[in-house]
């Protein structure tokens, strides 16, 4: 499943926790694929916490407490670490990352915590949701099988990387442009992990953010640029990117564009790419800015002069998905509709 879908649902069960409807989620995939992010995107939104706890570095006794003589029983300190509505809040997300790192007598003492929402006396409070991630087995981790019983407590979502969901992503993180246009011209190189391949670096959205770090750091020493962005994506995919942004020297004006100049659109499919990318990238900057309907009119119909009208579509798509319904209240939206509207229809 995409991660905008996903997103969606982990919103959904979190709300319902206080309509008693909460469901555990079990979120399966490769390294790198976002899980991690989704659950604190998720904890971002609603303006909670999140509390991570690693199974894989634990021992049971560290999620069931340390017993202690009180009179002539034994009770059980619990863990600190465990959601408290008075220390952590009354809503939040109980977060247990590496869940298939775990080894089976952790997991096992985990099985009452996520389905029963509780530990001996302690009880999870209301309002918190349960969400889990890992990786699966063959994806070059440390896994164990999941036990049935513990399988049976969750949900189970396999998260998909979708190249339009990152890059809406990407856009809202101020990832660097060039990294967005290249991966719209390469998009097969969002994720491309082969663990018979043994490889150390590879292309994933996680790594892509690292490329877009290492651009930031590197971009004004040419000497060190392609090894450090082979050693966020690989090698192939470090020469290929450092061989995209070399090659932006001979991009349009972006300035021009948005002061609504006539500028010719590149022949080059790389470099229409890379303008489509630093357009998205001001109609972000400027969406609160009184000139706002301005620039995007501008933008919208630079859209129009593409060759091939699929560069325009997906052009005006980036931007309808990252600053959502003020597009269709430009004038220019309606004249660009109606001019592409074989395209959406029929092709």
């Amino acid at each position: 499943m995409r991660p905008a879908q996903l997103l969606t649902i982990l919103d959904r069960e979190f709300t319902s926790t206080l309509e008693g409807h909460h469901t555990p989620v079990m979120l399966w995939g490769p390294p790198g694929v976002g899980k991690s992010d989704m659950i604190r995107q998720t904890a971002e939104h609603h303006e909670v916490p999140v509390i991570d706890i690693r199974l894989s570095q634990m021992e049971p006794s560290d999620l069931r407490g340390i017993p202690f003589r009180s009179g002539e029983h034994v009770e059980w300190a619990t863990p600190a670490i465990l959601p408290d509505a008075i220390r952590h809040g009354e809503r939040g997300i109980l977060f247990l990352d590496e869940i298939t790192s775990a080894p089976p007598s952790v997991s096992a003492a985990a099985y009452q915590l996520i389905l029963d929402r509780r530990l001996g006396e302690y009880q999870v409070p209301r309002g918190w949701a349960i969400f889990a991630a890992g990786n699966r087995q063959g994806d070059r981790g440390v896994t164990y099988a999941m036990p049935a019983p513990l399988a049976n407590r969750f949900s189970h979502f396999d998260v998909e990387p979708h190249l339009d969901d990152w890059v809406a992503w990407a856009h809202a993180q101020n990832i660097d442009e060039r990294v967005i246009a290249f991966l719209r011209f390469r998009p097969e190189l969002l994720f491309d992990f082969d663990p018979a391949h043994n490889p150390m670096a590879f292309p994933s959205p996680r790594s892509w953010e690292f490329a877009h770090r290492s651009l930031q750091k590197f971009g004004d020493q040419p000497e060190l640029l392609q090894g450090a962005l082979q050693a966020c994506v690989g090698p192939a995919a470090g020469i290929e990117l450092t061989a995209f942004v070399n090659g932006l020297e001979k991009i349009p004006d972006i300035d021009d564009i948005i002061a609504g100049k006539p500028v010719p659109v590149p022949e080059e499919t790389d470099l229409q790419y890379a303008v489509a990318a630093a357009l998205v990238g001001r109609a972000i900057r400027a969406a609160n800015q009184p000139e706002a309907n301005g620039i995007i009119g501008h933008i919208l119909d630079y859209a129009s002069t593409f060759p091939q009208r699929e560069m325009g579509v997906m052009l005006v798509s980036d931007l309808h998905r990252t600053i959502g319904e003020q597009l269709f209240g430009i004038p220019q939206f309606a004249t660009w509709a109606n001019a592409i509207a074989d395209v959406m229809l029929y092709e």
